[in-house]
């Protein structure tokens, strides 16, 4: 397929490159311009449909609180207790130095069950004191979540990894009784949010 598509634009420039050179025959110059650019809107078209644009996944911050110094522990700096949040935030926060554990953020919305979040890193990405992940919420407007954050071992970290894995590869995010929650997975902090608007099937 690529062969073809690298032929096609090749060939298209070339009909183009010839017919502003040729300097003879009207009619066989329009000919071959009109060829060439139909072989480089064919190549073009292709290229893109072997390799689409992926979809950027927005997403908004809450409000912030401000960072208490020196860093003893690992803090939520937002969204923060009772914040309005939108379908998809970022939620963020500090950590002191030297931490070696893991961070995950876990909601719980009416259902009462546990549903772990993730971007691309799985964990929540660390770097420099700082931590965040994306975080996804798919209910009701108004309805109330609770946003937790825990820290893990490697043991637990793995089994959130997986339990997501699964419920993509089912495409059915069934969420995690209280009683199916790692023992390596300890609470850290806890924020009340409510939903600005209706999240159900936002993507």
């Amino acid at each position: 397929m690529l062969a073809s598509i690298i032929i096609s634009v090749f060939a298209g420039a070339f009909c183009l490159l010839f017919a502003i050179l040729y300097k003879k025959k009207t009619s066989l110059r329009i000919s071959l311009g009109i060829i060439g650019v139909i072989l480089l809107f064919y190549g073009g078209f292709s290229f893109g449909s072997m390799n689409p644009v992926a979809h950027l996944e927005t997403f908004d911050t809450g409000n912030k609180l401000q960072i208490n110094f020196p860093v003893q522990s690992v803090q939520v700096i937002s969204p923060v207790n009772g914040d309005v949040v939108k379908c998809r935030i970022l939620t963020m926060g500090v950590y002191p130095e030297n931490h070696n554990k893991d961070i995950w953020v876990l909601l719980k919305p009416s259902d009462e069950k546990f549903y772990p979040q993730s971007d691309y890193t799985n964990t929540s990405y660390k770097e420099k004191g700082r931590w965040q992940v994306l975080t996804r919420f798919g209910g009701d407007k108004g309805e109330s979540y609770e946003l937790y954050v825990f820290e893990t071992d490697s043991l637990s970290s793995d089994f959130f990894s997986k339990t997501i894995a699964n419920w993509k590869a089912a495409n059915d995010y069934i969420g995690l009784e209280l009683e199916e929650l790692p023992s390596g997975a300890v609470e850290i902090n806890k924020i009340n949010v409510t939903l600005e608007g209706n999240c159900r099937g936002v993507h």
